[in-house]
């Protein structure tokens, strides 16, 4: 059953390890939304099993509600061999579209394997405490899931608005969590832990987010003042040919060819100048690139917006942890690419704990030396 989000005060306690004393074992994990990028959630779960620490809650919001779920059920190697598993092709294939729905697919494929490896897991029943945060559009509010099936409370958990439709429980319209929480540290506030790690999957790119609002003039400016600052931002996060048209339709490549090689990045612009001149570009828009579909948008707009949310929230409520994965690290539906995003986890994951508790770093294991987080939950309760 879904419990209603309540304010909840700001508890103030010591961080368990800075200031040069090695970290406490018992971690209060909070793992955030960001699509494809939750990926690195098992990479930085690795990481810790690794290093010897326990984790005793959870709280997740969207691809953080499904790693974490899995974790708490015990099943998460289970889940990392088959993601591991799956080509681009295999991913089109789970991914079915939905046809006049609320929403681009319905994610029911996927959610079916997750089912049968969750295997009729109720959260209270759980051997690790687990909070699924999703987000009530009828009330306008979050909700955690505390109780019930796990598999249902991360269906709810995961629904990105205009991506993947969302559900009815208990006569609740759920959506992903990531609208009104990205990343929930208040469920685990209270966790008989040492230290709170967040992971965050919508940090900057190459520049600070800004909470001030830009002033702009709604009036047409030519390429030439706008086309190199627009394309810093867009880089990594549309694709290279969308790139090219705007570059295209604005501006010319440096030193194109046919004899050169591919480039590796999005194209080096040159603003259109009296030698290139501007094309016609009407009453003063442009419509958007092709290419830039309704999940592009819905994810940029999602992410945009849990940027400040995150910030806002983490001011009141900070980790004594956080690990930051860029934006730009995937696209939302960049699901086959789990190995290379674990790996991405797990290097942030390493970075941060050396920076939190640097006499920790000296002593930690070798990421080679456990296969698997099973084996590491085993050895940590082995006799002798």
């Amino acid at each position: 059953m879904a419990k209603p989000y309540r304010p909840t005060r700001a508890v103030t306690r010591p961080p368990a390890a800075h200031n040069g004393r090695m970290a406490g074992k018992r971690v209060a994990l909070v793992l955030g939304s960001g699509g494809a990028r939750g990926y690195a959630h098992i990479g930085a779960i690795q990481v810790l099993a690794e290093r010897g620490y326990e984790v005793v809650a959870i709280a997740g919001t969207s691809m953080g509600a499904l790693v974490g779920g899995l974790l708490a059920a015990g099943k998460l190697d289970e889940y990392t061999d088959w993601v591991t598993s799956l080509s681009q092709r295999d991913v089109f294939r789970l991914l079915d579209p939905a046809i006049l729905a609320p929403g681009a697919i319905r994610a029911e494929r996927v959610l079916a394997r997750v089912s049968e490896i969750l295997d009729g897991a109720m959260i209270e029943d759980l051997p690790i405490p687990f909070t699924a945060v999703a987000t009530d559009l009828g009330a306008r509010r979050e909700v955690w899931f505390s109780s019930g099936p796990v598999d249902v409370a991360i269906r709810a958990s995961i629904a990105i608005p205009g991506v993947i439709t969302p559900v009815m429980v208990n006569g609740r319209l759920l959506v992903d969590g990531g609208v009104l929480n990205p990343v929930p540290v208040e469920p685990v506030i209270g966790a008989d832990a040492d230290f709170t790690l967040a992971v965050l999957l919508g940090g900057a790119r190459d520049h600070a987010l800004s909470v001030a609002p830009t002033k702009v003039s709604s009036a047409q400016r030519p390429p030439a003042e706008w086309l190199d600052r627009f394309l810093k931002g867009a880089a990594g996060v549309w694709e290279n040919d969308v790139l090219a048209w705007i570059t295209s339709r604005f501006g010319h490549t440096e030193d194109a060819s046919e004899d050169s090689a591919a480039p590796s990045g999005p194209p080096k612009v040159v603003p259109a100048t009296a030698s290139t001149p501007e094309q016609p570009v009407g009453p003063g828009y442009e419509p958007a690139p092709p290419g830039i579909g309704l999940t592009d948008v819905a994810a940029m707009a999602l992410d945009t917006m849990g940027s400040l949310i995150t910030r806002y929230r983490l001011a009141a409520l900070p980790p004594d942890v956080t690990v930051t994965v860029p934006v730009d690290a995937a696209k939302v539906l960049d699901f086959h690419r789990a190995e290379e995003l674990i790996e991405l986890g797990r290097e942030l994951t390493a970075s941060a704990l050396d920076e939190a508790f640097p006499e920790d770093a000296e002593t930690a294991a070798p990421a080679a030396q456990i296969e698997s987080v099973a084996e590491i939950a085993a050895a940590q309760v082995a006799p002798g």
